[in-house]
């Protein structure tokens, strides 16, 4: 989503969002991610405005004090920006992909199953299996922090099984044009 953005063209406009949207979007936020209500308030407090930054191609970024902390296709799930999720690595579930897909990723290419259940992959346990269009953190075999946000787009026990095709598409990227933007 962000392979090739350029604040001073791809930005449309600023708004701040009504605090009855915020609300929704909170909830939202609190729904899709394993995120404790106070440490979302430590870094977006209610009395705190957010803004609505709206880009091209139906992206939206939403910014507390211009600093981004959450972005959103269309209508879809939320994503943490990789900034956010270093703070908090715990919020979403984790996949690892193996040495030789780490170079694909940071070029925006999407993860394919064999990045994942290859020796340097690893998928969560059966117990643990993460559905269909679920937000993953992604890491990479020898990192300590995530390398990628992205959105499954087979359930974890299916690219075990199935063990070829587009297994997690990735929505923001450690070199991406947003990793690079500190504010907007």
């Amino acid at each position: 989503m962000f392979k090739k953005f350029s604040p001073s063209t791809d930005i449309a406009g600023h708004t701040p969002v009504k605090t009855s949207v915020q609300r929704q979007i909170r909830a939202g936020v609190l729904s899709q991610w394993k995120i404790e209500p106070e440490t979302l308030e430590a870094v977006w407090p209610k009395k705190e405005g957010l803004i609505h930054v709206k880009c091209r191609e139906h992206v939206s970024v939403y910014t507390v004090q211009s600093e981004p902390l959450f972005f959103q296709h269309f209508d879809g799930p939320f994503y943490p920006t990789l900034r956010f999720l270093h703070k908090y690595p715990y919020i979403l579930p984790k996949v690892q992909i193996d040495r030789g897909a780490i170079r694909f990723l940071l070029a925006g290419a999407p993860m394919m199953c064999p990045g994942f259940t290859s020796a340097g992959g690893r998928l969560p346990p059966l117990e643990d299996a993460i559905p269909v269009d679920r937000v993953v953190a992604i890491h990479a075999e020898g990192k300590e922090h995530a390398v990628g946000v992205g959105i499954t787009k087979l359930s974890t026990e299916d690219m075990k099984k199935i063990n070829q095709g587009v297994a997690v598409e990735p929505g923001s990227y450690l070199g991406d044009d947003l990793w690079s933007l500190k504010t907007l």
